[in-house]
């Protein structure tokens, strides 16, 4: 067996057996990766491992593959942050859960991408330590990924804009053919583009505003990728904000 040491955030876990999990983690030596841990789930010895496999949360590893295996696993295992918040707080909780699944849905390359990987390390950092802004951190999120995606606007955004998702453009009038931001929404996909994370709570976003910007992203996010879609933790995102 080849071993080999890394990072990773938790994507998705999926129970295997009767103890055992898969878990897909987003890694800085190869992109999403699968990992088989055995006996995470058992109520002796190794019981409490299950806790490192939380959405989102960041582990550091020794990894084992093999060309006999399907999935490589872990010969240890270990947080890769320390975290002050994340875990306790249910609004940051609920932000990791679509942040994770959204994530686990788009990025498919077994390839490294070391600007993906340290944007998401670092979001989740960011995400433990906000004080204020936890409502907008999704929408954040969601905003600067499309950056890293490549379908980030094309041009600068102009007062009274409305965004041509076709096109990926602000535009002065409206498009002709769908979909488009409304210029409510363009407006706020360009202050949250340039808002450093540690000033969302500084953005007077109200829910119903929230809602349809996601609504808009969402749909962003679609017509550029065919895997997006029905996220299932966005019933559970809005219930909570």
């Amino acid at each position: 067996m080849k071993s080999y040491k890394g990072r990773g955030i938790v994507l998705h876990t999926l129970k295997y057996g009767d103890s055992s999990l898969i878990v897909h983690l987003l890694t800085d030596t190869g992109g999403r990766r699968s990992y088989m841990v055995q006996g995470v789930r058992s109520t002796r010895g190794r019981g409490s491992k299950a806790a490192l496999f939380q959405p989102m949360f960041a582990v550091e590893f020794e990894g084992l593959e093999s060309p006999r295996m399907q999935m490589d696993r872990f010969r240890e295992v270990r947080s890769g942050l320390v975290f002050r918040t994340l875990p306790f707080d249910v609004r940051k909780s609920t932000v990791a859960l679509f942040m994770a699944e959204v994530l686990y849905r788009l990025v498919k390359e077994s390839e490294r991408n070391e600007a993906l990987f340290d944007f998401v390390w670092g979001s989740v950092e960011a995400l433990d330590a906000l004080d204020e802004g936890t409502a907008n951190f999704h929408l954040w999120f969601l905003a600067q990924l499309s950056r890293l995606l490549g379908f980030a606007p094309g041009n600068d955004y102009a007062e009274g804009d409305w965004f041509d998702v076709r096109e990926g453009r602000y535009t002065p009038r409206p498009p002709r053919q769908p979909p488009c931001l409304t210029q409510e929404e363009a407006r706020t996909l360009a202050q949250l583009l340039g808002c450093d994370v540690r000033a969302l709570g500084t953005l007077s976003l109200d829910r119903r505003r929230r809602v349809e910007f996601l609504d808009a992203m969402l749909a962003y996010y679609g017509y550029h990728l065919d895997a997006m879609g029905a996220v299932q933790s966005l019933h559970v995102l809005r219930e909570v904000f």
